[in-house]
Formats: structure tokens, sequence, C-alpha cells
């Protein structure tokens, strides 16, 4: 079967929903996607159709039996700026290299999903809480004002998650498939309970 590709699927790293009440107030107040997306860092998308769920999670299981679980850090409010007057504001997911690697290994399985390191700054891991359209300095401006006010988050990666979503209107991402790791580490004792760092 070719491989296809749609924006009705992606890859991604979900935070615990217990952790997600103050993401949702900022991507409440600044996020025109929030109705569609739950908080999420981007590793591919677009991805595979639902329908080819069936060839393709047995690859991803294989590669998820091999990873050990990693505490991320949602430690700072940063922004791009995709052109004059139009910027995204996401937060910092920290150390920042094990979704690094784990992109690179996911591009070994699926070569051709490459969208999300075709920037200048090549794959940045990110979690969006939305968009800013206006002068880059008021941007900057609105960026330093939430930094200041969030109080980071951290919590264990231990799983994958493919998410879908179907047409409008019933067009919001939900999970289709959750791939957990397959390597327990100490890394876990530092997962539980998803404290603030």
């Amino acid at each position: 079967m070719a491989a296809e590709k749609t924006f009705k699927s992606a890859l991604v790293i979900i935070p615990p929903p217990s952790l997600w009440e103050p993401i949702q107030a900022l991507r409440r107040r600044y996020d025109r996607k929030f109705r569609r997306w739950m908080p999420h860092v981007t590793l591919l998308y677009p991805f595979r159709p639902r329908e080819q769920l069936p060839n393709i999670l047995p690859l991803l299981d294989a590669l998820c039996s091999q990873l050990s679980p990693f505490v991320l850090c949602l430690r700072e409010c940063r922004l791009f700026r995709h052109g004059p007057t139009s910027h995204t504001l996401w937060l910092s997911p920290e150390p920042a290299e094990p979704i690094i690697t784990l992109y690179q290994r996911l591009l070994e399985i699926f070569p051709d999903c490459t969208e999300q390191g075709r920037y200048p700054t090549g794959f940045t891991p990110h979690l969006s809480i939305g968009q800013y359209y206006g002068p880059t300095a008021e941007a900057e401006r609105l960026r330093q004002e939430l930094s200041h006010q969030w109080q980071p988050i951290c919590f264990c990666v231990d799983a994958l998650t493919i998410i879908a979503r179907d047409d409008p209107p019933d067009d919001v991402f939900s999970p289709v498939a959750v791939l957990p790791f397959g390597r327990p580490t100490q890394e876990l004792q530092k997962c539980i309970g998803g404290s603030a760092g």
C-alpha cells in the first residue's frame, strides 16, 4: 500500500489531562484552534490515514517497546515569528533532546513525514498555546508577560498517541491509539504525580 498522509491524523505527545487546566486557561484566551486540538507536542503531522493503522501500529509498537520514559517540563513561553504581524505563542518542553531524538527515529519509519522539520530552525519541540497578530514588539511583550505568570509543569512521557478527527462538524481530534513505552526506568519515580518543577 502506498504511503499516504492526511491532516486528519497526527502522532503526538499528550500531557496528562490532570495537568491541562493551566495550559487550557491560556489556550482559551489565545488559541483559535482550542476546540479542535487538545494540549499536545506534535511529532508527525500530517500523518497516516486512520484506515492504515493496522499496517503502522506494529511498526510503532516495535519502536516504543525500545523506549524508556522521560520527564518533560513546560518551563517558559516562547514565540515563533511567521511574518511581520503573525506569531505563534508556545510553551517550551525541556529538555528538548529526547523529543528531537524520538522525532529522528520516527522519520526512519516514516521518511515522508518531514513537515514538522521544514523550518529554518529545523524541528523545534513545542506546545502551542495561541496566535498573536500584530507587531513583533507587541507579541514579545505578551510573551514576556505570559512567561512571568507561568508556573512550570513537569510530567512523564511514557507513551505516544495517534489522534484523528473526522470532517466538520465532527472535526475534534481524539486519541485512536496509545503506544506505551516498553522500558521502565528510574525516571518513572520522578514522574509520579506530575509535580511542577
